[in-house]
């Protein structure tokens, strides 16, 4: 089922997780562990990231430097599988523009059909660090606006190559939304017509980038809905669990801290995981005062402060 369908029929506020494959030589187990740990809490539905691959460079025994390019952390289609089909859990891929060309995307898309993957979070992704060689006619999604496309033509049974006895695939698409403004946007205002471009292409719904400030969010639905955006905003939640995630979040997603927040961690930091965990509390209690359809919670791979909130509700 489509996260959009689900929302449609949920009778009470949904709370969905995100998980990230795990470093590449580690074992699927990982994963497994944690789903197994979510399927008590019912959810509708588990997103899994994706990334690109990169360039990385070792310097061997003989003094010489090795360039390799690798991903990181693969596996994210065959991670899908497994949550949807063991685990019968509705699973959302995470799809990225930059990085890959319009035909491995296609190609990604006809290997989650198979599957029975139903749902894609169409994103732009950070730039690979190094320059990718695109073969004489291919071309890349530049946007993720142009990625919601190419999904919205596939839908349509339009592929890039025409293919006999082809029929359409149906996903539900989602895209990215960022309360505090995308980084690499000049404005708020700015931002949001971008994100508007991404819904006039076909996309379903919006999850939202972590914020720490539901004043932000609750600003930023508003602002959608003035601008003519009418798909559900899914809120998006990160629990804090460090001191050093008070400069490492910010530093990697761009984000701000309130300063009550950051009083509170400094101030006792031998107590910052119950700080964190009664945080997303006030955070979850806020944003379904709103009126939100469902919470997203960035597990990052790490289940139980996110499960000590969701008991809390459910």
């Amino acid at each position: 089922m489509k996260v959009i369908e689900h929302l449609d029929k949920a009778t009470s506020p949904l709370f969905s997780y995100e998980i990230v494959p795990p470093p590449r030589g580690r074992s699927v187990q990982d994963i497994i562990d944690i789903v197994e740990a979510l399927v008590p809490f019912n959810p509708p539905w588990i997103d899994v990231t994706a990334h690109s691959a990169g360039a990385f460079y070792n310097e061997k025994s003989d003094g010489t430097i090795e360039r390799k390019i690798i991903k990181k952390r693969p596996g994210t289609i065959g991670i899908c599988g497994i949550i949807q089909n063991r685990f019968k859990i509705d699973t959302v891929a995470h799809l990225l523009s930059l990085g890959f060309t319009k035909e491995e995307t296609e190609d990604a898309l006809i290997e989650l059909n198979f599957l029975g993957v139903e749902n894609i979070l169409a994103l732009r992704g950070d730039g690979p660090n190094y320059s990718k060689k695109v073969d004489i006619g291919r071309s890349c999604n530049n946007y993720a606006s142009n990625l919601v496309e190419q999904l919205s033509n596939i839908r349509e049974g339009n592929f890039l190559t025409e293919i006999s006895g082809a029929r359409p695939l149906d996903f539900g698409v989602g895209v990215a939304g960022y309360p505090e403004k995308h980084f690499e946007s000049p404005s708020k205002k700015v931002d949001i017509t971008y994100l508007k471009k991404k819904i006039d292409a076909g996309a379903d719904y919006v999850t939202s980038q972590m914020f720490f400030d539901t004043s932000k969010y609750i600003s930023f639905a508003k602002d959608c809905k003035e601008s003519g955006i009418d798909v559900p905003i899914i809120p998006g939640l990160k629990i804090l669990k460090s001191v050093k995630q008070l400069q490492s979040l910010p530093r990697n997603f761009y984000i701000d801290f309130p300063d009550e927040l950051v009083t509170e961690v400094l101030e006792s930091p031998d107590h910052v995981i119950e700080i964190g965990i009664n945080w997303a509390m006030k955070q979850a209690e806020e944003l379904l005062n709103f009126g939100v359809p469902a919470i997203h919670f960035y597990i990052m791979n790490d289940t139980e402060s996110v499960l000590k909130v969701v008991k809390k509700f459910q």
